[in-house]
């Protein structure tokens, strides 16, 4: 139930510019021609690279057109956050080829201790009740970055056009045409299939005259890595205030990745105060569960915002990730719900695709098996941001009942841990542990046992 979060500290300064996504792994082709391909990726970060890569086996010519250059400071996607990424999303990763140039700078999630703030209500999630050695992962942004870069690079299949930005976006009955804008003129790229994947503010999403509900918190959240006297051991921690989570998720080495969720006033006030100031405070926040904070990294803010398009599919468009769903941060299940919804459009390419993957009947059984779970991981994740904003003392003693109930039931428990590992409902088989393609049925041969 961590929060996403995370900022890279001085100390792997060097270390990270030798990985620098983009940086001499991913040739930036500049446009100069027309182009036609299978299925066009609009967006080249999370969610629209890992979709990429996931695809990549099933033969497709796949275009990825990102509008911010890889290895630009402004890239927002790869930058030094940490990810949580779940045991199903691990499991993903690993039947997509990636988890083996993840695995070496990821840090296990051992156990996961969540509270409310100013209250009694208090649980502690351990994956040996679900017979596991951790709920998933924490995976720095600028090390997923390096791996995606570098399968796209080495996918015959997938070619990525960057920087260019799409500026028009049409359908007809049999193909879907974009406008491309780049340093050396404009473009036209036809496809079978798009897939928006261009973030909360999606420019495609707009061009489908999709419309999606938007919902402000009023919060932000406060991004950085910290350093705490104790080890963390695997522990993350989820403290629930009346302005948000305060998360804390561990990290490589002693570090731990510390999301502090406020409201959007005091946001410029936190990134302005000295470290010492600045750890003081989030340690009176945080309590003394790790020990004292001894060190703080760059910090960032990120205003919060509920996305949701009305539907997540149109004529030869599929849109994905936070272009479909940008959702608040608690419980780390954004990146995770967008790493399902790619499992599962893989998944339906594969088995149903008789020639275009752009076709309705593709589409509606990706739409259909989606919306339970998009649904409601949207419904949990806003529910937990917007309950403990209310000072109702009957609420209160709602919330505090909710914890003494999960403390108390393990079967609770375990399937709430499902849940936020991202096993509910249907399920992929790559987010099972299975190969993405089916192998052929076998048929025994019995003739050689009849005489």
């Amino acid at each position: 139930m961590a929060t996403d979060s995370g900022n890279q500290t001085g100390n792997d300064t060097a270390r990270d510019q030798s990985i620098n996504p983009g940086e001499d792994m991913l040739c930036e082709d500049l446009i100069c021609e027309d182009v036609v391909c299978d299925i066009a990726i609009v967006g080249g970060g999370l969610a629209g690279a890992s979709l990429a890569i996931a695809l990549a086996p099933l033969g497709y010519r796949i275009t990825v057109i990102e509008a911010v250059a890889f290895k630009a400071s402004d890239q927002p996607s790869y930058d030094d956050r940490t990810l949580a990424v779940s045991h199903s999303s691990c499991r993903i990763l690993t039947g997509m080829g990636l988890w083996d140039a993840l695995a070496a700078d990821a840090t296990p999630i051992k156990k996961i201790f969540v509270s409310e703030h100013e209250g009694p209500g208090k649980v502690v999630l351990d994956p040996n009740e679900l017979n596991l050695n951790e709920f998933g992962n924490v995976v720095e942004a600028r090390r997923f970055g390096a791996a995606v870069t570098r399968a796209m690079e080495q996918a015959d299949n997938v070619k990525v056009l960057c920087p260019v930005r799409v500026t028009d976006f049409k359908t007809d009955k049999n193909m879907a045409r974009l406008t491309l804008e780049s340093d050396t003129g404009s473009y036209r790229l036809d496809a079978k299939l798009v897939v928006a994947a261009d973030g909360a503010n999606s420019f495609i999403r707009s061009q489908a005259d999709i419309p999606a509900t938007t919902k402000d918190y009023g919060q932000t959240a406060i991004i950085c890595n910290v350093t705490p006297q104790q080890a963390h051991q695997g522990r993350a921690f989820e403290i629930l205030t009346s302005t948000g989570p305060f998360a804390m998720v561990p990290h490589t080495g002693t570090r731990c990745g510390m999301a502090w969720v406020v409201a959007t006033d005091q946001a410029d006030e936190l990134l302005a105060l000295e470290d010492e100031e600045f750890l003081a405070r989030a340690q009176q926040r945080f309590g003394n569960h790790l020990g004292a904070f001894l060190e703080a990294g760059k910090r960032s803010a990120y205003p919060l915002k509920l996305v949701k398009a009305k539907w997540d599919t149109a004529n030869r468009l599929v849109v994905l990730g936070n272009a479909a769903h940008a959702i608040h941060p608690v419980g780390a299940q954004g990146f995770n719900l967008s790493l399902r919804d790619v499992a599962v459009l893989a998944e339906v390419l594969a088995d149903y695709d008789a020639g275009d993957p752009g076709s309705d009947d593709l589409l509606q059984r990706y739409s259909d098996w989606r919306k339970r779970d998009q649904q409601s991981t949207i419904a949990l994740s806003n529910g937990m941001a917007t309950l403990f904003a209310y000072p109702s003392p009957l609420i209160a003693g709602l919330r505090t009942a909710g914890f003494a109930a999960l403390a108390l039931l393990p079967g609770l428990r375990r399937r709430m841990a499902l849940q936020f590992m991202g096993y509910r409902g249907r399920t992929s088989r790559l987010a099972l542990g299975e190969p993405l393609r089916q192998p052929p049925r076998q048929i025994p041969d019995v003739s050689k046992g009849v005489r």
